[in-house]
């Protein structure tokens, strides 16, 4: 007990600065452009600072439509869009037409090994509206890097998985699975941090937007 007594007493020594404690920024949720995800999501839309994982079943069913709302957003308030070694070079047009604005997309290729850093650093900076990868080998201690580098960096991220890791562990705060094709797509949310995801399909168009 007098040892306790006695660090009490110099804690409240004057002298002793004790720093500040440090206040989180609150993650705030944004849009997805989709109105049935939306309301599916317990946050109303994307976590502006975090992970999200979208597992799909095979390349071209409309991934990509997914987030393309809200990085239109993000760039047409002058915020940068990073892709990391995407698999296919982006069609500007297609990119264009959707509301991005091209001054504000910027492709960054790389090996796995070495996108898997470029994704956590664009994330930590702080200097990205979004920042989306398509993490080859990530593994649980991977994706747990990536969600410390978008909490501290408060930047939305993206990474695309094939549908196998579905049965894997994630930290990200949210999963969602693609899978059929691309006219009649299937959207599950499979994880979503503050509730139990929905067990039936979410509404989803590729071509629909607001």
């Amino acid at each position: 007990m007098g040892q306790v007594l006695a660090l009490e007493s110099v804690l409240q020594d004057r002298r002793i600065w004790r720093g500040q404690q440090a206040q989180a920024l609150p993650n705030s949720a944004l849009a997805t452009g989709f109105d049935a995800l939306d309301f599916a999501l317990p946050s109303g839309g994307w976590l502006e600072a975090s992970l999200h994982e979208i597992l799909i079943a095979s390349d071209g069913i409309g991934e990509l439509s997914l987030v393309l709302p809200i990085l239109a957003k993000l760039s047409q308030q002058q915020k940068p869009i990073i892709l990391i070694a995407p698999p296919y070079r982006p069609y500007a047009p297609a990119w264009q037409n959707s509301g991005v604005r091209l001054s504000q997309l910027h492709v960054i290729d790389a090996q796995p090994k070495e996108a898997l850093w470029a994704m956590e650093q664009a994330l930590r900076s702080g200097s990205c509206g979004a920042v989306i990868g398509w993490p080859i080998k990530a593994d649980d201690k991977s994706l747990r890097r990536l969600q410390v580098a978008a909490e501290t960096g408060h930047t939305l991220g993206f990474a695309f998985r094939a549908m196998s890791a579905a049965s894997n562990p994630s930290p990200a705060p949210v999963r969602v699975s693609l899978k059929g094709t691309h006219s009649t797509p299937e959207l599950r949310l499979i994880k979503c941090r503050g509730a139990n995801a929905p067990m039936h399909p979410i509404a989803y168009s590729p071509h629909y937007r607001h």
